[in-house]
């Protein structure tokens, strides 16, 4: 069984234009495309507030094979992320939109830490407030890999100090973004993963390059969450396999799945 941790962010996304409201969040929406394989048990680590919000993600939650032990229920609020839908379906955001209640002060606890040695991979942004601590604990040399989310971040200047401790970079990029990832593929004993939307994704692994072509949707809904889709798929395939395309492809399914529907999940 591979054991794999999500955290911390577990929010409700809130679609403006259709008044919906749908659980999600890139943890949540990592568990829940992970607790589809058998052989993966998926956990998810951070805090909800107490209010109606919190209730919806844990119904979620429980409705899946999904361990909630280390979900956290604290006085305030949970996260939200209000979300702007164009003609296209391509999503986009206004000022002020992200409101994390709780999620912006809590600092993992020691049963947090003790649950976290004993897997075998974790998964977080690199926007994290916990991405710190976690970043800690691979120091002090806990095994398990770390994936991390590097969203659209350009500005790779201080990433060198950090990119040893780090198995899985995975980032939504470009021609600019995939020529710094091959050359740091070089230095460092990472796999770093690039999505490109239509394009399809590369990895890059010691200097080497992979790519895969994107799955065909027929009409795109939604782009929320397609990205921890296919981290998702990515991750519980390299995992098992141990075969890079056979991830990237994976990861390239699951995406596709997403686009098709409202929300991530």
């Amino acid at each position: 069984m591979i054991r794999i941790t999500a955290m911390t962010c577990m929010c409700v996304d809130l679609f403006v234009e259709t008044d919906t409201v749908v659980v999600g969040g890139e943890a949540l929406n990592f568990a829940a495309n992970a607790c589809k394989y058998s052989d993966v048990r998926v956990s998810l680590l951070g805090p909800l507030g107490s209010d109606r919000y919190a209730d919806s993600l844990m119904e979620f939650i429980k409705g899946r094979n999904i361990d909630a032990e280390n979900v956290h229920i604290l006085k305030g609020t949970t996260a939200t992320h209000k979300i702007h839908i164009t003609s296209e379906g391509d999503r986009y955001f206004k000022e002020g939109a992200w409101d994390g209640g709780v999620q912006d002060t809590y600092r993992l606890t020691k049963e947090d830490e003790e649950h976290l040695s004993g897997q075998d991979v974790w998964f977080i942004t690199y926007s994290s407030p916990n991405f710190s601590e976690v970043l800690e604990l691979k120091k002090r040399g806990v095994r398990a890999k770390l994936s991390v989310d590097f969203d659209e971040l350009r500005d790779f200047s201080g990433l060198r100090e950090i990119l040893p401790y780090i198995d899985f970079f995975m980032i939504s990029g470009d021609d600019e973004v995939l020529n710094a990832c091959e050359d740091l593929s070089r230095e460092y004993d990472c796999m770093f993963n690039v999505t490109l939307a239509q394009r399809g994704s590369v990895t890059f692994y010691r200097g080497r390059s992979y790519r895969v072509s994107a799955v065909p949707v027929e009409k795109v809904v939604d782009t929320t969450g397609c990205g921890d889709s296919y981290h998702a798929g990515f991750i519980c395939e390299i995992m098992r396999s141990g075969d890079i395309v056979r991830a990237m492809n994976e990861g390239s399914r699951l995406a596709s799945d997403t686009l098709s529907h409202v929300g991530a999940v």
